[in-house]
């Protein structure tokens, strides 16, 4: 019998496309009246790239603590809720929206909110959540790859 398991190949994100992300992030939101007064990176992906972008725009860093993959801690939303309670303009970023699991979780879980806004380095087009700001698309449904991120894997 032979297998017919599909293999998904790797795409290696490097640091220089992750920077170029974010500089067409921050482009986009420049040609908006809209800019944030803190960015939430969501743990784990969203942190380097949050760093990055707040050093950038010189505003607040802070980690959103929402890992549906990898733990089965429950997603803590206090310090979202916080800031927006303060008035804040709130930048969520992460490295992929993959699935728009994690970004879905926020809405049902939050709500939307014209003070909130997504980001992401990547955006899979068939994602059925959509973000407010993005670097590059991909297609998984054309397109089956595994991204890899620079963090992720210290060999490459």
């Amino acid at each position: 019998m032979t297998d017919t398991k599909l293999t998904t190949s790797k795409l290696y994100f490097t640091n220089i496309q992750m920077r170029n992300a974010l500089i067409q992030i921050e482009d986009k939101m420049v040609h908006t009246p809209w800019m944030p007064t803190v960015i939430m990176g969501i743990n784990r992906g969203g942190c380097i790239p949050g760093v990055y972008l707040s050093h950038r725009l010189k505003v607040a860093h802070e980690v959103l603590d929402i890992r549906l993959r990898d733990h089965k801690s429950t997603p803590n939303l206090n310090n979202l809720k916080s800031n927006h309670e303060q008035g804040h303009r709130i930048l969520i970023i992460d490295d992929i929206n993959d699935s728009g699991a994690t970004f879905q979780y926020i809405i049902d879980n939050f709500g939307k909110h014209d003070n909130i806004k997504f980001a992401s380095l990547i955006n899979n087009k068939p994602s059925p959540v959509k973000m407010d700001f993005h670097g590059y698309d991909i297609d998984k449904d054309t397109n089956p790859q595994w991204v890899v991120f620079p963090w992720e894997e210290w060999d490459k």
